[in-house]
């Protein structure tokens, strides 16, 4: 059996960055919460669609260009959460709260997009 390394190797990657946050949490929030939010999954994919399709530039765009829609969703979903923290939810709600407005947010996206007449 062989390994593929270039499809293993992010995702062992992505655990030792979430140990890192982790124990870094116990040092400096600020810098746990600077880590957590670091560009860290976007090179990680853009590793494994690289792989996956021979270094194909094209599809690299193409997969940017798809990422490029999910950023706001995500900013949304990190505002809901730090609103209904400050309202005082619990996290699961609050989790659950900020996959709702990311979720509303995506549609948007995705709405607007094809509005506009990118597909």
């Amino acid at each position: 059996m062989v390994i593929a390394w270039g499809k293993v190797l992010p995702v062992i990657i992505s655990i030792a960055i979430i140990i890192l946050i982790a124990i870094l949490r116990e040092y400096s929030k600020t810098v746990a919460a600077i880590t957590a939010t670091m560009p860290v999954t976007i090179p990680l994919s853009l590793w494994i669609v690289y792989a996956a399709e021979g270094g194909d530039r094209a599809a690299i765009m193409q997969f940017a260009d798809a990422m490029l829609l999910g950023i706001l969703p995500t900013v949304v979903f990190l505002i809901v959460v730090w609103w209904v923290a400050r309202l005082g939810w619990s996290l699961i709600p609050m989790i659950l709260a900020g996959y709702g407005g990311w979720g509303l947010a995506l549609g948007a996206s995705f709405l607007l997009r094809r509005l506009l007449g990118g597909g």
